[in-house]
């Protein structure tokens, strides 16, 4: 290959590379996923580029060309990825609401198979209390005591229960999302299952009088954990929705486009967990009144609603300014 292919095949790539360097040094935002796609297949392409040129046009007018570009390259990758907290910060204060908006219809579906397994079992237990035994399973309905509720505050080993508590609730989130491969069957049975679980428990509670003490416990943490469930669960009813009805597209295709939009639900849910996790493990069980749970919960729906509103404001800026 002589100099003048050289450029002629590379040329368009470089001049790509440019105006991705300029645009991205211009514009103030954070680097989308795309955007680091495309920069990392050109950088690498040009540094290769550069390799090549060195060892066979060490003096052609290319070389030092080349030289600069993959510096330019190079110095805004490693001045924006030295950052990477700007990739975190798009991720979780946009891209994961863009998400989240795009696909709340799964969302609502996975909430109200949730609802139809509680208020199954809620209307079973509460027509007889000794369904309880043939709808929980049996550590569950033999272990639990309506009227030694907040007998044990302050005495639990909160570090210890956080950390169980997030990793057992990040399992479920992970089963039902992963749910999804098996046409979203498995997932469907995860959510009804978790409903009939609360929902018989609840109905127990209310039946000795203790549903405010119950809810009390449940909805500090509850309101934050249910949501993370709900889009994990609603991320693998997507996957399975595109697997089940594919379209015009195969269902290895469809598969690998919506399992990447899933994953990306899914890791979206983990910070909801976490603070999920640390409430539970210290806030549930501390020796604070029942009204103070309750301040708690609404805290954690307004922060919900709050995070939401500010990502949704965030993507219509963005569209705005793209126009």
């Amino acid at each position: 290959m002589n100099i003048k292919q050289f450029i002629r095949q590379h040329r368009d790539d470089w001049k790509q590379l440019e105006q991705l360097i300029t645009s991205l040094s211009k514009k103030r935002r954070s680097i989308t996923g795309d955007d680091i796609e495309q920069f990392n297949r050109l950088y690498q392409k040009a540094a290769q580029n550069l390799s090549y040129s060195q060892t066979y046009f060490p003096k052609e007018d290319v070389t030092p060309y080349l030289n600069g570009l993959v510096s330019k390259a190079h110095n805004l990758l490693y001045k924006d990825q030295t950052s990477s907290m700007k990739q975190f910060r798009y991720f979780f204060s946009t891209k994961f609401i863009g998400l989240f908006l795009e696909q709340w219809k799964f969302i609502v579906i996975a909430m109200l198979l949730f609802a139809l397994g509680a208020l199954g079992s809620y209307f079973s237990v509460l027509n007889d209390t000794l369904n309880v035994y043939s709808v929980l399973p049996s550590e569950i309905a033999q272990g639990v005591d309506p009227e030694s509720l907040g007998e044990h505050e302050g005495e639990v080993d909160s570090p210890f229960m956080s950390a169980t508590i997030m990793t057992n609730n990040i399992q479920v989130a992970v089963l039902a999302f992963a749910g999804g491969i098996t046409f979203g069957i498995l997932t469907v049975y995860l959510l009804i299952y978790n409903g009939i679980i609360i929902g018989a428990l609840a109905a127990l509670f209310w039946q000795h009088d203790k549903a405010y003490d119950f809810w009390a416990y449940i909805v500090p943490h509850g309101m934050i954990e249910l949501t993370a469930i709900f889009i994990a669960g609603g991320a693998g009813l997507l996957m399975g929705y595109k697997l089940f009805v594919p379209g015009p597209y195969t269902r290895a295709y469809q598969l690998k486009q919506q399992a990447k939009r899933s994953v990306q639900l899914l890791l979206g849910t983990i910070p909801l967990f976490v603070i999920a996790g640390i409430i539970e493990g210290y806030i549930t069980p501390a020796p604070i009144s029942l009204e103070a749970k309750y301040i708690v919960a609404l805290s954690t729906v307004f922060g919900l609603i709050f995070y939401v509103s500010l990502g949704k404001a965030r993507l219509n800026r963005r569209k705005m300014t793209s126009l």
